[in-house]
């Protein structure tokens, strides 16, 4: 179904350390707008998409919200390699690293762990483009507020690339909202839900 490249979709070089923009990024990770829900909202969706056109579309972007998950744990690892003990406490990354120590672990900024309570697969064709149409404008805004944050370049370069996705993914689902309406007839149910039975 993939190939896969191994390289990240766009370069991560970051060459200073910074637990405590770790403590706030890794919210792109697991949070309730991460990459982690993207993937595994898209992907679950497309089963339920009787339309091969959206089902591409939903595949298209849940593979590259994987390629943006790898980007943002090779943002957390490099912000999180050779620290110092005295570094882990000055910069509040304590309570992460008893529990963790440097492993990337999906969660909140707020220290909550992921959970699939984020994202929604109902199934109905119309409620879930909604949904990813919603879920891409949260994910742009959590980047837009992780740069109000970020100075360091090297940080806010792939975080910068990472928001102009969002737009696209944004772009594309509505593409695909589109087909979706032109299929249906607005007046008919059991058109918004195809797996209703109805009889």
């Amino acid at each position: 179904m993939w190939s896969y490249s191994k390289k990240l979709e766009y370069p991560v070089k970051i060459a200073n350390p910074n637990p405590a923009l770790a403590k706030v990024i890794v919210s792109q990770l697991g949070g309730p707008h991460g990459e982690l829900g993207a993937s595994m909202r898209y992907l679950s969706q497309r089963y339920s998409m009787p339309y091969d056109e959206v089902k591409a579309i939903l595949t298209d972007i849940g593979t590259e919200e994987l390629a943006h998950l790898e980007m943002v744990s090779a943002i957390l690892h490099q912000l999180t390699r050779n620290m110092s003990i005295d570094e882990i406490k000055k910069a509040g990354y304590d309570t992460y690293f008893v529990d963790h120590t440097a492993g990337v672990y999906p969660q909140f900024a707020s220290g909550t762990p992921f959970s699939a309570e984020t994202f929604a697969s109902t199934g109905d064709v119309i409620a879930d483009l909604n949904e990813d149409l919603a879920a891409e404008q949260k994910a742009r805004l959590s980047y837009d507020n992780l740069l109000r944050l970020i100075d360091d370049n090297d940080v806010r370069d792939p975080i910068k690339f990472l928001r102009e996705r969002e737009i696209v993914h944004y772009q594309r689902f509505g593409e695909g909202l589109r087909k979706v309406l032109d299929h249906l007839d607005s007046k008919n149910f059991y058109a918004f839900n195809p797996a209703f039975d109805k009889k």
